[in-house]
């Protein structure tokens, strides 16, 4: 039996300022106080290290499942907020203009993503700063300074993806305005950070390095960078993806035999998660299930929670999936929704059995924008990916989203390979592994996998996980007409624009080509 690994303790920040708040106001001098650390000595042992640093891994609750997760997959085919009947989710039209590919430097939800980026990069920034200034053992230095570059790296990485260009600001005491650096700038920043950092990395797999930057979450963000360089420099880098997703391989990572298992309650078992999300209900927890679930659904899910009934699924992707693919179930939730008491099928407030439907039909008259117009409450399908813990109570979930695993690692290789058109064979084992997980037998392997089938088993593996947006757009795809949108989207689209809000407190930024100049 493998061990379980504990998520780290990452809320441990509070517990430091604690410990110096109690330094600075105990007024008895006389009193001995055994609790509390010397100003001068906090910082040197690991788990004081660890309090320090905590807030550069809390910043990466920012990525999901908020508004870096809606501006992929909603811009995307996977995701849809819709406008339920009477405008719930109307929202000034945000959940529209995504879908429908209209959206606006003024969005909220942009500027939203934005900030996260921004303000991710900041607390970094300021970390690094404190860590630099404190006298240390030196390679315990060294290596927590690689952290503090490597989650840095991390949020240029998605400005990079979602807006292209950015400021690059990596001196925390520096006062001016930054000027906005091409991607091609921010692209070669984060190459050169995570070459510098990655082997200064632990590469351990184990309950002390869950929830930590690794050498396994360098070597799968560099295959990640090398993945979409030829969408965000002009010149692929398949070789490099091969060598990264070589390396994360050779580390103690597994392609865990029962899918779940990274999406379960107490995901942090999962040696298959490289770099997580680590959730806690008392401290910022996973809150997709409020998101997604429908007012009633809790009542047959044995919760006792009140939910938004938001986001759900567009039907063409749910119906890609094979219904022999347990990833199916396993990743949407369909069907009548039963009262246990009863056993029978929930009614929702406007009299209709509670049966997340696959499709959505608009309710005739609501139209408010081209083909977009309101429909019923419980229709939809709902995420089901990640476990819905039985008797909760007004509570977030504890389960981690892993940013990065290890089925992604081998899609990723499998993609460089066929795009060289070198070692098919390689690439067909490596998408099998994967797809005969999904189904629960060999049934349905490929003999020979194309780049069609590597994009679909990516779709039918990583839904709701944040690539959504990012795959379309290097498989060509983004742009074409899709879902409630009959006609080609324009090129400009393949960025978001720069808010208006980040422009107002910094006018040295300029807007992004397509969009209205500031």
């Amino acid at each position: 039996m493998k061990p379980i690994r504990k998520k780290d303790k990452l809320s441990i920040v509070s517990v430091v300022l604690v410990l110096l708040g109690s330094i600075f106001s105990c007024t008895d001098l006389d009193e001995k106080v055994y609790d509390t650390i010397p100003a001068d000595q906090f910082g040197k042992k690991p788990a004081e290290i660890n309090a320090i640093i905590a807030p550069i891994y809390k910043t990466l609750k920012g990525i999901w499942p908020g508004e870096v997760f809606l501006l992929s997959e909603q811009s995307g085919d996977m995701a849809i907020t819709p406008t339920r009947i009477g405008g719930d989710w109307w929202d000034g039209g945000v959940q529209m203009e995504l879908k429908l590919h209209t959206w606006q430097a003024r969005s909220g939800v942009i500027s939203t993503a934005w900030n996260n980026c921004t303000s991710g990069i900041t607390t970094c920034n300021q970390v690094f700063a404190t860590i630099e200034n404190t006298e240390m053992d030196e390679e315990l230095k060294e290596r927590t300074l690689a952290e503090i570059r490597g989650i840095r790296a991390f949020w240029y990485y998605i400005l990079i993806d979602y807006f292209g260009n950015a400021p690059l600001v990596a001196d925390y005491e520096s006062t001016e305005l930054p000027e906005l650096s091409s991607r091609k700038v921010l692209y070669d920043f984060v190459i050169d950070e995570l070459n510098e950092i990655k082997d200064v990395l632990r590469d351990d797999v184990t309950s002390e390095s869950y929830g930590k930057f690794t050498q396994g979450a360098a070597y799968t963000l560099l295959a990640k960078m090398y993945l979409n360089s030829g969408v965000w420099t002009g010149t692929p880098n398949w070789q490099g993806v091969i060598d990264a997703c070589d390396k994360v391989m050779s580390l103690a990572y597994i392609i865990e035999p029962n899918w779940k298992t990274s999406f379960e309650v107490n995901n942090q078992v999962s040696n298959e998660i490289i770099l997580p999300i680590a959730f806690g209900k008392a401290d910022g927890g996973n809150h997709m299930h409020y998101r997604t679930l429908h007012y009633l659904d809790p009542i047959a899910l044995g919760m006792n929670i009140g939910t938004w009934n938001g986001v759900s699924a567009q039907p063409d992707y749910v119906k890609q999936f094979d219904d022999a693919d347990l990833r199916k179930v396993g990743s949407f939730l369909m069907g009548p929704m039963i009262d246990p008491a009863t056993g029978e099928v929930l009614v929702t407030a406007h009299g209709r059995d509670l049966i997340h439907t696959i499709d959505f039909n608009i309710i005739p008259g609501t139209i408010r924008e081209g083909m977009w117009g309101e429909v019923n409450q419980e229709e939809g399908a709902r995420v089901n990916k990640w476990v819905f813990e039985k008797g909760l109570s007004s509570s977030d979930q504890e389960n981690d989203f892993a940013i990065f695993r290890l089925a992604d690692v081998y899609l990723m290789k499998a993609e460089a390979l066929l795009r060289l058109n070198r070692d098919n064979a390689e690439a067909t084992r490596l998408v099998n592994v994967i797809r005969e997980r999904g189904f629960g037998n060999p049934d349905h392997n490929y003999d020979s996998v194309t780049l069609d089938d590597l994009y679909l088993e990516r779709r039918l593996e990583l839904a709701w996980e944040n690539y959504n947006r990012q795959d379309m757009i290097r498989f060509g795809r983004f742009l074409e007409p899709g879902y409630l949108r009959p006609g080609r989207s324009s090129d400009h689209l393949l960025l978001f624009p720069i808010p208006e809000s980040a422009w107002q407190t910094n006018n040295k930024l300029v807007q992004n080509p397509g969009y209205p100049s500031f």
